[in-house]
């Protein structure tokens, strides 16, 4: 019995040794100089590793000093402020290059042949980088962050819920949450004496969206809406303020302030789904309904003939992951197309009265000039060649979109600017690339709500614009912001002004 206890004291120790040597010497120093080394080769560079931080010191340090910029509502070019990185190590090391997010390694390319080989003719061999933990707590596993035989299955469960006679069926709910919100704007300018008012357009934007998709996607009423957007967007604030501190293992364990912050609303939000999905599952009826929520459930649920269960398609932590992520993304995703279509018609009150007439034309260049996704990310499940660049297993490739939408080459000499005509003979012609347009990426990866955003956008811009013009408020700084998503810092303030008082 004397010898059990120094064995265990020996055996935990070779543990330890062993775990210390795979986690330091292994992953934290022999991997980032064979990495690196492997890319000199291929003629790639980037800035120095530095041991555990690699070069997220050096990022938050550049992103710190670039938030202080103010752009001219006429300058569309907002890259110094949110990727002021790229733009410094692409001039100093070239169209691609190789830096380190922590230990992580990401090579980052602004190719738009690479781009199209990785994210569609060869998507086989790529998936989703993985998403910080507490972003994931926020926007769930969903199916825009699944891979593989996952993917496939949600895929299939999901897809029916976007098909163009559904959405079609939607139409009319959005129409009439936005003749609600027009309505209530509508009073108020009726209250003042010359027939305007400024508003905070993106605030109403933001609830007008989440009121659009708690009735469409899931049946529920706005209140558990917006409880379950409210927490999302504290989480995302959560990752994204601790998203370029150095990772020191264990940490996300320990009960520090932010730590019980995050459990609680983690919490609270599994909380609030649960009171969305529950009743639909007490119903005595085996009809679920006929939105994205009830054909999860039905899917879900169903039996195979002769009254035996069949195996779930989707488990209630999955549809309550699936639930996460299209309250997010149908919320957050429009929102902000809407935000910022009207900062451009504000800033180009010309275009208001074509609008009218060529509404899908300016919502794609306002996607073009300032898409709310910004960074794609995939990794290589194997070595794989893309172009003439040879990528190793699990090293991230980043792809900027905003950056790749200003390139003069493929988008003409005014690609920092507003022109909605690029787009008049239709996407595939918009540029000198067919594919240019990578808002909603490509290939079988391409957002599957994209429809859905578009005819949301078009059916809030079309109410709005029968009855309200608006210019930019002298209030406003223009200084559109990363987090997570495109943002304007300071929010939106437009005048709006009555139709009739105009005229």
């Amino acid at each position: 019995m004397a010898f059990i206890v120094p064995l265990f004291v020996v055996a935990l120790l070779v543990v330890a040794a062993t775990w210390l040597w795979d986690y330091t010497i292994m992953r934290l120093l022999w991997r980032p100089y064979t990495i690196s080394k492997e890319f000199r080769q291929q003629g790639i560079h980037g800035p120095p590793y530095r041991f555990i931080k690699g070069c997220k010191v050096d990022i938050k340090n550049m992103m710190e000093e670039a938030d202080s910029l103010v752009l001219d509502v006429l300058n569309h070019n907002y890259l110094p402020r949110i990727a002021p990185h790229y733009l410094k190590w692409r001039s100093q090391y070239g169209e691609s290059f190789l830096y380190w997010f922590g230990p992580k390694p990401r090579i980052c390319i602004f190719d738009y042949e690479l781009a199209r080989q990785i994210l569609s003719s060869k998507s086989g061999h790529f998936v989703k980088n993985d998403p910080p933990p507490t972003l994931v707590a926020a926007v769930g596993k969903g199916l825009a962050l699944l891979d593989g035989i996952d993917w496939v299955r949600h895929r299939r469960v999901i897809n029916p819920a976007f098909a163009m006679d559904k959405l079609k069926m939607m139409t009319t709910t959005m129409l009439a949450c936005s003749q609600s919100m027009i309505k209530e704007l509508d009073n108020q300018v009726s209250e003042t004496k010359n027939g305007e008012i400024e508003v905070d357009i993106n605030k109403e934007f933001r609830e007008l969206s989440a009121d659009v998709i708690s009735h469409t996607a899931f049946g529920s009423n706005y209140k558990l809406g917006k409880e379950v957007f409210k927490v999302q967007h504290e989480l995302v604030a959560i990752s994204m303020a601790s998203l370029l501190d150095v990772q020191i293992p264990g940490l996300k364990y320990l009960p520090t302030e932010r730590n019980r912050r995050k459990w609680v609303l983690e919490k609270n939000l599994r909380s609030s789904l649960l009171q969305i999905i529950q009743p639909r599952l007490a119903s005595n009826s085996n009809e679920y309904g006929n939105d994205l929520l009830g054909l999860m459930l039905q899917t879900s649920m169903a039996t195979e003939p002769g009254g035996k269960e069949g195996s779930l398609r989707l488990s209630i932590d999955e549809i309550i992951n699936e639930c996460k992520m299209f309250f997010f993304a149908g919320h957050d995703t429009t929102a902000l197309l809407l935000t910022w279509t009207v900062f451009l018609l504000s800033v180009h009150p010309e275009w208001q009265e074509k609008l009218r007439k060529e509404m899908q034309m300016v919502l794609l260049e306002t996607l073009r000039l300032y898409c709310p996704a910004l960074f794609m990310q995939r990794k290589p499940v194997t070595d794989i060649t893309v172009g003439t660049t040879k990528l190793p297993k699990g090293v991230a490739v980043v792809i900027p979109i905003p950056i790749m939408h200003r390139d003069k080459e493929v988008w003409g000499e005014d690609a920092d600017e507003f022109n909605p005509l690029r787009f008049e003979n239709g996407v595939t012609r918009a540029a000198k690339i067919p594919h240019a347009l990578l808002a909603f990426a490509m290939g079988p990866r391409s957002c599957i709500g994209q429809n859905f955003a578009m005819l949301e956008a078009k059916s809030v811009l079309a109410v709005l614009l029968q009855k309200f013009s608006f210019t930019i408020s002298p209030n406003y700084v223009h200084a559109p912001s990363e987090l997570f998503m495109l943002r304007p810092k300071f929010g939106l303030p437009v005048i709006l002004r009555q139709l009739d008082v105009c005229n």
